[in-house]
């Protein structure tokens, strides 16, 4: 494997105000809270509180659109009315290309506030952590939620989020087991320490504590790379032809050659 600062990480300005669109019945409609009713609570506070959590969310971006959005606010939503009889006890921020707009996307129109952002390839929009960050913070949203795709395996995006004034909250993984996970040669390694099965390339063997050196080594790391093209030449005529000579960074197919 050859590393690549390019490539995915990982295979796999105006607000309108919107009316939202009930998924589940009305809060009017909910049964009393009682001892037959225990998983219902009073607030949001209360719930963090008895659960022994740090910090209430009831506002939260979703950095990303179509089915994804759609999906995570009808499960927050279904999930609030079963905990607090009312389902806006999240309330969310959208971002909306022109083309969503004019498509009338359906994640549109369950949100509280939509954020028109720019067209065009998803590095002007839902990839561009540099916006997500700025709507946040514009919003003073308690959490961002990327889903999958786009920015949701950019490290940068939780690390900068950690190091906002209000620390936003990002819902998923932190940037280091990100990005380790995501480059190819760090997740190789990680799996052949936890004695996963690999196929022979130019690291195998490598193993590291990964939480007693709190991530991986620079110089396994480096050692794990192909040093230059005699390098490689030796390492193929080691494993063996065909073989597959992948960027470390690439993703969803993306730097990959097969040679002979």
């Amino acid at each position: 494997m050859s590393h690549s600062t390019t490539g995915a990480a990982a295979d796999t300005q105006d607000m309108v105000a919107q009316e939202a669109t009930p998924d589940v019945p009305a809060a009017s409609d909910a049964a009393p809270r009682s001892e037959s009713n225990p998983l219902s609570y009073a607030s949001m506070d209360e719930y963090v509180r008895l659960q022994q959590g740090k910090r209430p969310i009831t506002s939260v971006l979703i950095a990303n659109n179509g089915i994804s959005a759609v999906k995570a606010i009808r499960s927050i939503r279904s999930w609030s009315y079963e905990m607090f009889a009312d389902e806006h006890v999240v309330t969310f921020v959208v971002m909306a290309t022109p083309e969503d707009l004019k498509a009338n996307a359906e994640y549109i129109r369950m949100a509280e506030h939509v954020v028109e952002v720019p067209g065009g390839s998803n590095n002007h929009n839902y990839a561009n952590v540099s916006l997500i960050i700025e709507i946040a913070e514009r919003f003073n949203v308690d959490a961002v939620w990327a889903g999958w795709g786009h920015a949701s395996e950019n490290p940068l995006l939780p690390d900068t989020l950690a190091q906002t004034e209000r620390k936003i909250i990002f819902i998923g993984p932190p940037g280091k087991p990100m990005r380790a996970l995501g480059d190819k040669i760090g997740s190789t390694i990680i799996a052949q320490s936890a004695k996963v099965p690999t196929i022979a390339w130019n690291g195998d063997g490598m193993e590291v504590d990964y939480k007693e050196n709190d991530g991986i080594p620079a110089e396994i790391y480096d050692a794990a790379m192909l040093r230059d093209g005699q390098h490689c030449l030796d390492e193929c005529k080691r494993i063996g032809f065909p073989v597959m000579i992948k960027a470390s960074e690439g993703g969803g197919g993306k730097g990959i050659r097969m040679v002979h």
